[in-house]
């Protein structure tokens, strides 16, 4: 992804408005990476091996959708090669 250029129409965040706020989807990177961990044959510990700052742990506790902290979650969809906007939800305040 180029910084310099208008998002895409698939990057583009979700409406909101002024009774919901945006959240990261844990349970969809979790889901994403797990994906991505099976196709390449990988353990949660290699895995974690690939994503420096990560711990096993700490991947397979996205699937209970804890909060995650930033920087550290824009490393997950640029590790996966998809904008951030595929991981951005709109959820209740």
């Amino acid at each position: 992804m180029d910084a310099t250029k208008a998002p895409a129409p698939n990057e583009n965040l979700p409406e909101a408005g002024p009774a919901r706020v945006l959240r990261f989807d844990t349970r969809a990177m979790h889901a994403a990476l797990d994906a991505r961990r099976r196709e390449r044959g990988r353990t949660w510990t290699a895995l974690a091996k690939e994503m420096p700052g990560f711990t096993p742990g700490m991947l397979t506790n996205l699937a209970t959708g804890p909060l995650i902290g930033s920087p550290r979650v824009m490393a997950i969809p640029q590790w996966l090669g998809r904008p951030a906007s595929d991981f951005v939800r709109a959820r209740s305040k």
